[in-house]
């Protein structure tokens, strides 16, 4: 299964997707740049986490309005897999192919630390290899995570299935509405979560629970079974 990282000035964890994405996968990922106007032949897109343009004006807004993410909405909607991490979530939102927004942390202060995570939805293209209700470590870094969605979208998407990740009780680490820490589309090919699965992969980063996250999205189960 081929995927591509897109790159945006200020990322700073394209790399660390790129190698997860590489270990897992066996091949290493085509690295699309945001001035390109088309992607590569690819069955999942990744949208990683860091900076983009500095979070100048909000997260993820300068981003949302690349070149390249006009072709990003276009493969999405015509079914390829779409993965946006932390910054990519907030840049997801604002490009209009998931609801909601991230909002600076409640408390105003970026965080940094492991989490616990619960696995809300386990019937998703990015999600089937985990269990639903189970809760799973992974780790968080953002300064604007919070989610938010306003009441008749966030009963929407409760009442769709949509919520993939909350934060287990306890540790929402930045005030989300209902702990949401990740989302799909209705469609279930478009994925959004503040947490960094790919900086838990193997036994060196303190666990490998982010790597069925990716066996998923890349069918890598499927493959082997075959």
């Amino acid at each position: 299964m081929k995927a591509c990282v897109i790159q945006f000035p200020g990322s700073n964890r394209d790399r660390d997707m790129i190698s997860a994405l590489h270990k897992i996968g066996g091949e290493k990922p085509d690295l699309v740049w945001h001035t390109d106007t088309q992607l590569p032949p690819t069955d999942l897109v990744v949208v990683p986490g860091g900076f983009s343009y500095g979070d100048y004006l909000r997260s993820g807004a300068i981003a949302a309005r690349s070149p390249i993410m006009n072709e990003v909405c276009k493969a999405a909607e015509n079914g390829v897999r779409v993965m946006g991490v932390c910054n990519g979530f907030q840049i997801l939102t604002e490009v209009g192919l998931l609801p909601g927004a991230l909002m600076r942390n409640a408390g105003l202060r970026f965080v940094c630390k492991s989490v616990m995570l619960k696995v809300e939805n386990a019937d998703t293209a990015f999600t089937r290899l985990y269990s639903a209700g189970e809760t799973i470590p992974c780790p968080v870094a953002h300064h604007d995570g919070n989610y938010f969605a306003d009441s008749e979208t966030l009963k929407q998407i409760e009442d769709n299935g949509q919520v993939v990740f909350r934060y287990a009780e306890g540790t929402n680490p930045n005030g989300s509405i209902n702990d949401i820490a990740g989302i799909v589309n209705k469609q279930g090919n478009v994925l959004g979560m503040m947490p960094h699965p790919e900086n838990l992969i193997e036994s060196d980063h303190g666990g490998e629970n982010g790597r069925l996250l990716f066996e998923s999205a890349m069918e890598i189960a499927e493959a082997r079974a075959a």
